[in-house]
């Protein structure tokens, strides 16, 4: 198997749809965190300080500080910003309730785990840790120092993101390798965005040995590596690094569901992209141009002063959207579009693969249609003119919530062009790129007033159709929506739900 019988495999069409219907065990249904057992836990301080610096400002590239003095408070606000609880949210037939975070998932099934390594980390003991959100906890699987694989780039802190296909595979089948990948550039961006906003530059690494990853921080067999991410700066509190005995810990990785079930295509795409060694194929070819006539030039960005604490513990994936008449102006869609433009700091970036086509509702001063965005140039190309929101809810599988929104996105990806890079290893990169974007989008909306869902279901080659798309234009990899979010008023906000227990 390579890339493309995976993505051929899992496209959805009405057939494919028919043929694999299915109902959920929810029995079964995955626990939605992980824990390593028997393993010492520590403590992350509650309330850590919130970053004030606007939102806005730190997806254009600003940067923050961070009041904070010791590793545990820098670590706790790093993580609470990042990959922690935000809030539940009640099932009124039930009333049972589930946790929301701040990274967003497919489904909200979380197939994403956040492991870390630091080293001297002021008043925080050398080691390799798993960051439990369920209890705002690091587990600490291992103390002292610890090989990494970027000695040539030395860090005080080093993630390894892991998925769990599971977790994913339990809901949407054999699609669901595509969701963990989306989901990693999510986290990915989660994490670096928090980063940023405290004070620190950012690189991730895809480009590692998948075996010896494993093998350094030995994960559970259910996680795999899926992206490394180094965290540089002035303002992490660096002390004393260990200097006692290396020690491994272990511990006990809770089962999930009481039972798992084999998913040959998913095995099969991920051993694909397995790599076997650091050196990367090819060299990135070079982004194009606008080529139609019909271009607008963008106005300056629209602005806001929400800070980026507020927006990331806000923000919420909508369920619907309240179409009407209400529009959003191009001075917003422009901040939105530019948030997501930015250069993305990972050693497969130095091409974006990912364009973005929109769906245009109701934008002030844009006729509806669909038009294609020229980031190089901050251009909207005119692709398609008309009203677009039967289209865009249709191609979405149905779901309305893509003809209400304001401004809807399909993610066209240059799979082939990633592959003639890095070889299947770049069906992975293509779609953490996606993630990363959508992660941007999201922030962007919510900091604007606006609210935004993710929709990781379309129905692939009418897609490809309708944007009038040659192969060699790439194939949609995701679609997002941004527009007035439907109010919901099963969501709560507490200590509890957010994990604070201090």
């Amino acid at each position: 198997m390579n890339w493309r019988d995976y993505h051929e495999a899992t496209k959805h069409s009405v057939e494919s749809l028919m043929r694999t219907r299915r109902g959920l065990d929810w029995a079964n249904m995955p626990d939605p965190f992980r824990h390593y057992e028997g393993v010492p836990v520590i403590d992350l301080p509650a309330d850590p300080p919130s970053p004030q610096i606007p939102a806005l400002a730190v997806l254009q590239g600003a940067s923050g500080t961070t009041p904070v003095s010791n590793g545990p408070a820098f670590l706790s606000q790093l993580l609470f910003y990042s990959a922690a609880i935000s809030a539940s949210k009640r099932v009124p037939s039930t009333g049972d309730s589930y946790a929301l975070r701040v990274n967003p998932s497919s489904g909200n099934l979380h197939p994403t785990e956040f492991h870390f390594v630091t080293r001297g980390l002021k008043q925080w003991p050398d080691g390799i840790y798993h960051y439990d959100p369920s209890r705002h906890m690091a587990e600490q699987r291992g103390r002292g120092t610890f090989e990494t694989t970027m000695a040539a780039c030395p860090a005080s802190i080093v993630f390894i993101l892991t998925s769990i296909a599971w977790r994913e595979a339990w809901k949407y089948g054999e699609r669901a390798y595509r969701y963990c990948l989306l989901d990693i550039g999510h986290a990915w961006q989660a994490l670096a965005l928090s980063a940023r906003a405290i004070g620190c530059k950012t690189s991730a690494f895809g480009g590692f040995v998948d075996d010896e990853i494993a093998r350094l921080y030995r994960p559970n067999l259910d996680e795999w590596p899926m992206l490394m991410v180094s965290l540089n700066g002035e303002s992490i509190p660096v002390g004393d690094s260990d200097t006692g005995t290396t020690v491994w810990f272990g511990g006990q990785a809770n089962p999930l569901s009481n039972e798992t079930f084999a998913q040959p295509l998913i095995d099969g795409v991920h051993f694909a992209t397995v790599q076997s060694s650091s050196k990367s194929r090819g060299s990135p070819s070079a982004e194009p141009a606008p080529t139609g006539s019909d271009v607008i030039a963008l106005p300056p960005a629209g602005s806001s002063t929400r800070s980026f604490g507020e927006i990331v513990r806000m923000r919420r994936s909508a369920l619907d959207f309240l179409g009407g008449t209400q529009s959003i102006s191009l001075a917003v869609l422009s901040a939105i579009l530019r948030s997501g433009a930015e250069r993305l700091s990972a050693d497969f970036a130095s091409t974006r693969f990912v364009q973005l086509y929109l769906y245009a509702h109701r934008v002030a001063g844009l006729r509806p249609g669909i038009y294609r965005f020229w980031a190089k140039c901050d251009e909207l190309e005119q692709v398609k003119i008309g009203d677009q929101r039967v289209a865009a809810a249709a191609l979405s599988l149905g779901q309305d919530l893509a003809g209400n929104a304001c401004v809807a996105f399909s993610m066209v990806g240059d799979l082939e062009g990633a592959a003639g890079t890095f070889g299947d290893r770049g069906y992975r990169y293509v779609h953490f790129e996606a993630g990363a974007i959508g992660q941007r989008l999201y922030l962007a909306a919510e900091a604007l007033g606006l609210g935004a869902t993710g929709i990781g279901a379309f129905y692939d080659d009418e897609v490809h159709c309708h944007l009038n798309l040659m192969p060699k234009q790439g194939q949609v990899v995701y679609h997002f929506a941004i527009g007035y979010p439907v109010p919901d008023p099963r969501i709560s906000v507490s200590r509890e739900s957010q994990g604070i227990t201090g």
